[in-house]
């Protein structure tokens, strides 16, 4: 079992008269390694929400995330990085990366938290199997949307996660650019025999998954 989400809620406090809103709503759910899975609902589902709980960005109100064998819940702030940083990749619709530092650079990131030796030379090969080593010296704003993505894929690979978390990794590139980059992640998720958690609410998208799991107001339906 490589995760195994238990009664999971999240609830966020209101202010002054507004009720507190209840976002997540007693989520159980378990995948194997080599698992591939789509969360799909629309704006609002909590789709979001769910990602960024168990990316470790954000804790439950109430209920565990078992990601590993390690209760996600009982490690301090330190150790969650440390965790997050060797086991979760995070593809997000946004790139998210650090407009200063090179594609290289920008790969190298997560392995330079845990002070990898080797950073430099991973980042290198990851960036050779988005098809980008050529480009590891440019800047993102010397970058295309589409090579972004690429290089934050490489990124997020480039520890060999336990699990990868996609969020619409697609939605901000157009249809041609988009299915490439899909094709990427689909391709090198086999090839690396890696765990993939999927939020999308592209149906077709989804069915490209082993599995799929429909979010509706914070419950799985």
């Amino acid at each position: 079992m490589i995760l195994e989400i238990n009664n999971l809620c999240k609830t966020f406090p209101g202010a002054g008269h507004i009720e507190p809103v209840e976002v997540l709503k007693h989520l159980n759910l378990q995948m194997e390694v080599g698992d591939t899975l789509a969360i799909l609902g629309q704006s609002g589902s909590g789709k979001s929400t769910l990602l960024t709980l168990l990316a470790g960005l954000d804790s439950p109100t109430s209920g565990s995330i078992i990601l590993n064998g390690q209760d996600m819940q009982k490690l301090s702030e330190e150790q969650l990085s440390k965790f997050r940083a060797q086991n979760i990749g995070i593809i997000f619709q946004q790139f998210h990366l650090m407009s200063h530092l090179t594609a290289l650079e920008n790969v190298s990131l997560p392995l330079d938290l845990f002070k990898d030796n080797n950073s430099l030379n991973k980042a290198r090969e990851a960036l050779a199997q988005v098809g980008l080593d050529k480009r590891k010296d440019h800047f993102p704003h010397q970058l295309s949307g589409g090579e972004c993505q690429r290089v934050a894929i490489a990124r997020a690979m480039v520890v060999r996660p336990a699990i990868l978390l996609a969020d619409e990794p697609t939605g901000n590139l157009d249809n041609t650019t988009g299915a490439y980059v899909t094709d990427m992640i689909f391709n090198l998720v086999k090839e690396h025999k890696m765990t993939l958690l999927f939020v999308t609410h592209n149906e077709q998208l989804a069915l490209r998954c082993g599995r799929q799991q429909r979010l509706l107001n914070g419950r799985f339906v």
